[in-house]
């Protein structure tokens, strides 16, 4: 298995950037094999799955709502996933978390996640 630890998360003005950094420490299994992943949950609404890599790196997935301004990339050699957030919205506001597991109908289907990191954007 592999258990994300998630940094990077901050309180940040709309039109903003900002990076979160995930460490995955793994057991088991080598964790440039999974699919890594960002999801998110707002106040009051459903976790979401923001972003996904595919254990290659060439492959990726975003949602609608942040494609064009969010970029996933992973560092296999260093264990760490990246989200870099640029033009952020309010409603981007949520706790980010980084999810493990495997690449499915185009996306991640995630099977770990870790305790998250907020991410608050203001107008």
């Amino acid at each position: 298995q592999v258990q994300p630890v998630e940094s990077g998360g901050g309180l940040v003005q709309a039109g903003g950037s900002l990076r979160l950094s995930c460490a995955a420490s793994e057991s088991g299994r080598t964790f440039s094999r999974y699919t890594m992943g960002w999801l998110r949950q707002a106040p009051g609404k459903e976790r979401e799955i923001v972003a996904a890599i595919y254990y290659s790196g060439g492959t990726t997935y975003y949602a609608d709502s942040v494609k064009g301004r969010f970029t996933i990339s992973r560092d296999n050699a260093k264990n760490m996933v990246y989200l870099e957030m640029n033009s952020l919205k309010p409603e981007d506001t949520a706790v980010y978390y980084c999810a493990a597991g495997e690449w499915e109908y185009g996306s991640i289907h995630p099977r770990w996640w870790g305790q998250g990191t907020q991410v608050t954007v203001s107008s």
